[in-house]
């Protein structure tokens, strides 16, 4: 191959560089892409406020009169979805949530040999079913800095069957609260 024949051959590839280059160039221009102010997507979430989990349970009917009409097979069916963090059985093994067995009436934030938030262990005081029925509205409104990553369950009858499920799931199940008229 002589040197013109190279020449050529250099020269169409270099040609061809070029029209790549100018073509990239007028493309950019012409389609350029506008940077958002904010780099990322925004996720959409609902805001709380202070008291969210009080004020959103308060709003709903209460627990005494939901229980009446909850139904423990449909509070087994809902359970299933904690089921991913948390173990019912007596005796049950502890998982990224402690086991529930026997929780209406027992100790907040203590024993069950899981280590709970310093959110958990400074709220105190026992499980009510009032305060079950706040904490499943909306865990981090009723309890702010707890670990427990769960939006809350906002259907009142759902709660109320967990609630019962809850509560038929104990050596010594606690009587029903009665509705106040």
């Amino acid at each position: 191959m002589d040197s013109f024949e190279l020449n050529k051959i250099l020269g169409a590839l270099l040609g061809t560089c070029i029209v790549v280059l100018v073509m990239s160039f007028a493309a950019g221009s012409v389609f350029s892409a506008k940077l958002p102010e904010k780099p990322g997507f925004e996720i959409a979430v609902k805001e709380e406020s202070h008291g969210g989990g009080e004020a959103a349970a308060a709003a709903s009917e209460p627990i005494e009169k939901l229980l009446q009409t909850a139904s423990v097979e449909k509070g087994a069916a809902a359970a299933k979805k904690c089921q991913a963090c948390h173990t019912f059985e007596k005796g049950g093994p502890n998982r990224v949530g402690p086991n529930l067995f026997g929780v209406v009436n027992e100790a907040r934030g203590e024993g069950r040999g899981f280590n709970f938030s310093a959110a958990m262990k400074a709220k105190g005081g026992n499980w009510s079913f009032d305060d079950l029925n706040k904490f499943l509205t909306n865990p981090k409104g009723f309890i702010p800095g707890t670990a427990m990553g769960f939006a809350g369950v906002p259907k009142d009858s759902e709660r109320a069957d967990i609630i019962a499920y809850l509560n038929s799931n104990s050596e010594h199940p606690a009587p029903l609260p009665t509705a106040s008229k």
